[in-house]
């Protein structure tokens, strides 16, 4: 696996991560600044800018029903700067795909696109990867 596979595993670990602690300043560590982010949460309608993506992370991050998730199955695809890395969500309510769209900028990759919805049928849940290929606990 390259470097840059196991850079861009680290920043979708490192989201899901901010998600789980509802730590919202990770979480906003992990955005882009740029205005041209977009971000659309199972069952919400698409939020497009800075102010939109960030204020609806604070939101959900403070709510105390903000769901307990986990990444499954990641997989990561490169295009150059841009890096996208689809996975599974895992809810105790059910699984959602997600697909996490980043950017390289500067030294690190950063969020530029974040949509989850519903996933028809079932998911094989034998084998969970982290960052490295390793197992998660």
């Amino acid at each position: 696996m390259s470097d840059a596979h196991e850079e861009l595993l680290a920043a979708n670990e490192a989201f899901y991560l901010a998600f789980a602690r509802r730590d919202f300043d990770a979480m906003a560590a992990l955005w882009s600044e740029d205005d041209e982010i977009a971000c659309v949460h199972p069952g919400w309608d698409l939020l497009a800018g800075y102010r939109d993506v960030i204020e609806s992370w604070r939101e959900i991050l403070a709510g105390t029903s903000s769901p307990k998730v986990r990444c499954h199955g990641a997989r990561v695809f490169l295009f150059g700067e841009l890096g996208c890395v689809v996975c599974h969500e895992v809810l105790p309510e059910g699984v959602l795909v997600a697909t996490n769209l980043f950017r390289l900028e500067g030294p690190g990759w950063r969020m530029v696109h974040h949509h989850s919805g519903p996933l028809a049928g079932e998911v094989p849940m034998e084998r969970e990867t982290g960052p490295a290929g390793g197992t998660l606990h």
